[in-house]
């Protein structure tokens, strides 16, 4: 992951014209991470609204694992950090 000042130092408003934003760098390294191009808009909200470290567990737990379908995986571990502990995700 790039340090915020090389983003900026790199950005050219002619090609990068989508770019504006920090999160919105990120939101893109998700998505090639997750090879998930399909679901960049949600990946672009989710890097604005959940906390960069919630993501970055998620991230790493998915793309160790090798999954077929990361997209998946990542929404599932997502789900999993963001639930307390204590509380139960399946419903009766």
């Amino acid at each position: 992951m790039k340090a915020v000042g090389q983003i900026l130092k790199n950005f050219n408003p002619t090609t990068d014209k989508y770019l504006s934003r920090e999160f919105q760098s990120y939101a893109i390294h998700l998505t090639e991470s997750l090879d998930d191009y399909k679901h960049k808009s949600l990946y672009m909200k989710l890097a604005k609204t959940v906390h960069r470290s919630i993501l970055e567990k998620a991230l790493s737990f998915t793309v160790d694992s090798g999954a077929k379908n990361k997209g998946a995986l990542f929404m599932w571990k997502l789900k999993q950090l963001k639930t307390p502990p204590g509380t139960s995700t399946t419903s009766k």
